[in-house]
């Protein structure tokens, strides 16, 4: 590799060349200007919480995810159990046994984002482990072993008797090839989406670093569906239709008071998720981002175009649901939900 290949390499380059990788507030700042004005015009700073009023702040931080869910059709989610701190590690043990629950189970706070602390757990020795790190109240939830995984976001204007998907994003797991020759470690580094997970990585795969894998084999590096754990969103609009929107638009009905949000499940195939045969390991509110933009290559112009969309949705919901009696919370009631929120976070 020459002088200039290595520089290139670098993390900081690699960054630098793909805005799906910078830092969430400079992707932001032009989003929270726009914030800023639709504030003006509804005299909230908390407007957004309208958008969904049967979520805490309309979803966009402090929601129970627990909560949330039990609101969806039960056919339609894994089983899940709500573990409130505090319980020791042999306590939360004996909860699976009685509930029947057999590892790989994931397990994940039920106050967080962006992929905070959610972990596939294998072994009575993960539990402890977790257990020891969570700080607050998390869930568990059976592994669903589909292989499709998407996040569906939806749309609906209180105003219009049906909703609409409004973006569809599959998500391809990280995870390396190999070439019969090169180690684990050595296709982690050469590969840019993996090498930027490096420092979480060779942590929780170091006993597989030195291991070479045969050619076309595939080692899957993370198995949670999360951008920041790089994993791949791919752009699936065009695979959304009048069938989808129809049978998405019926399930978040059923949640009720539910309006703007992303729905993350998985499936057998494209054929099931249009006949709605899914289940759903997360319910979303406002502060979900239609994901189909962050597959590689598509536009900061383009994602801009989108956001600023997004944006206004959230306002002309929340402006709707506000002319039907839906209340906007004080400034002190979000900055009591935010400590919270940051409490949880910590």
């Amino acid at each position: 590799m020459s002088f200039i290949s290595r520089i290139l390499n670098k993390n900081f380059f690699i960054r630098l060349r793909s805005w799906e990788y910078w830092p969430f507030w400079v992707v932001q700042f032009p989003l929270l200007l726009y914030w800023l004005w639709l504030s003006i015009r509804s005299r909230s700073l908390l407007f957004f919480s309208a958008s969904n009023p049967s979520i805490v702040m309309g979803g966009m931080l402090g929601e129970s995810k627990y909560g949330v869910l039990k609101r969806v059709p039960p056919q339609l989610i894994p089983r899940t159990i709500f573990v409130e701190k505090p319980l020791t590690a042999d306590q939360v043990v004996l909860l699976l046994k009685k509930n029947e629950l057999d590892f790989p189970l994931i397990f994940k706070p039920d106050i967080g984002e962006r992929g905070f602390m959610v972990k596939r757990i294998f072994s009575v020795s993960d539990v402890a482990k977790y257990v020891k790190e969570i700080k607050g109240s998390f869930l568990i939830q059976e592994l669903i072993d589909l292989p499709v995984e998407c996040g569906v976001f939806y749309t609906r204007f209180p105003d219009q008797p049906q909703g609409k998907v409004t973006s569809l994003v599959f998500k391809e797991m990280l995870s390396v090839t190999g070439d019969g020759h090169s180690t684990v470690q050595q296709l982690i580094l050469n590969y840019e989406r993996a090498k930027l997970q490096w420092e979480r990585l060779r942590l929780s795969h170091d006993h597989a670093l030195e291991k070479v894998l045969p050619t076309g084999d595939s080692l899957e590096l993370n198995s949670i569906g999360n951008h920041c754990l790089g994993t791949k969103f791919l752009n699936g609009n065009e695979y959304i239709n009048d069938e989808l929107s129809t049978v998405i638009d019926s399930i978040c009905k059923q949640i009720g008071g539910y309006y703007f949000g992303r729905i993350d499940l998985r499936c057998a195939s494209l054929e099931d998720l249009h006949k709605g045969n899914v289940k759903i390991m997360e319910v979303n509110g406002c502060g979900a981002e239609p994901g189909h933009i962050y597959q590689p290559g598509f536009s900061l112009l383009a994602a801009y175009g989108v956001l600023f969309g997004h944006w206004k949705n959230i306002f002309l919901i929340s402006e709707q649901n506000k002319k039907l009696g839906h209340t906007y919370p004080s400034l002190m009631e979000g900055v009591r939900i935010f400590k919270e929120f940051r409490r949880a976070m910590s």
